[in-house]
C-alpha cells in the first residue's frame, strides 16, 4: 500500500467522531488536508488523483466507524467531497495562473509539456469522480449505499473545480489558436514582402546597373578631361 500523503489517521478520527452538525468544520478540514498534501509534491495529475483517493478513503473509513446516534453518513461524505472540490478548485487556479504567466512570457502553448498540462487540467474533474467512485467501490455496504447519491449528484451537476478547469482549458485553447493564427499571419506577411521584393528585382537590378554605368561614365569622362 502506498504511504499516505497526509495524516490519514487524524482525518479518519475526525470523521469517526463527527456529528452531522459539524459539516462546515469537516469541509474545511478536508480542504486544508487536501491542499497541504498537494502542496508537498509536484502538481501532476497522477499526484492529484493519489491525494484525492486517499482523502476519500480516509473519510469513508471514518464515517463507517462513526456510531454517533442519528448520524447521517451521506451528509458527512457530502462534506468530504465538497472539501476536496474546494481544494481542487485552488489547484486548478494555481495551474491557470502558471499557464497564463508562461504564455505572457512568450511560451508556446502548443509545446508538448504545456499541451499535456492543458490536457491534464481538462481531466481534473474526472480525477475527483474516479477518487470518489473507488472509495465507494472499496467501502462495501452500507457505505456504498451512502456514496451512491453523492456520485449521482456529481455526475448530474458536475463540480465547481470541473467547471473552472473547463473554462481555463477553453481560454488557453483559444489563446493557442490565436498564437498559431498570428504566426501564420506573420509568415504570410513575410512571404508577401519577399514576393514584392522578388517582383521588383529586375527594376532594382536595372537601377543598380544604371548607377554602375553612371559611375563608369563619370570615371571615363574624368579620364578624357583635358589637363590644365
Amino acid at each position: 500500500m502506498a504511504q499516505p500523503m497526509f495524516d490519514a489517521d487524524a482525518l479518519i478520527e475526525m470523521f469517526q467522531n463527527a456529528s452531522t452538525r459539524q459539516g462546515a468544520q469537516l469541509k474545511k478540514a478536508v480542504t486544508d488536508t487536501t491542499l497541504a498534501a498537494l502542496q508537498g509534491r509536484e502538481l501532476t495529475l497522477k499526484n492529484i488523483r493519489g491525494v484525492l483517493k486517499q482523502v476519500a478513503d480516509a473519510a469513508s473509513t471514518g464515517v463507517a466507524q462513526n456510531v454517533t446516534a442519528g448520524i447521517d453518513p451521506e451528509a458527512l461524505l457530502d462534506k468530504a467531497v465538497a472539501g476536496m472540490d474546494e481544494a481542487l478548485l485552488k489547484a486548478v487556479e494555481a495551474q491557470r495562473t502558471t499557464l497564463a504567466t508562461l504564455a505572457a512570457q512568450g511560451a508556446d502553448l502548443r509545446d508538448k509539456h504545456l499541451s499535456k498540462a492543458l490536457s491534464d487540467l481538462e481531466k481534473m474533474e474526472d480525477g475527483l469522480f474516479s477518487a470518489v467512485k473507488k472509495a465507494a467501490d472499496g467501502a462495501g455496504n452500507p457505505m456504498a449505499a451512502a456514496w451512491a447519491p453523492i456520485l449521482e449528484k456529481m455526475q448530474a451537476g458536475g463540480t465547481a473545480s470541473g467547471a473552472q478547469a473547463a473554462a481555463a482549458t477553453q481560454q488557453f485553447a483559444q489563446m493557442a489558436e490565436q498564437m498559431q493564427a498570428t504566426m501564420r499571419s506573420t509568415r504570410a506577411a513575410s512571404m508577401k514582402a519577399a514576393q514584392a521584393l522578388a517582383e521588383s528585382y529586375a527594376a532594382m537590378a536595372s537601377g543598380v546597373l544604371l548607377g554602375m554605368s553612371e559611375a563608369l561614365g563619370g570615371s571615363a569622362a574624368a579620364k578624357k578631361a583635358p589637363r590644365k
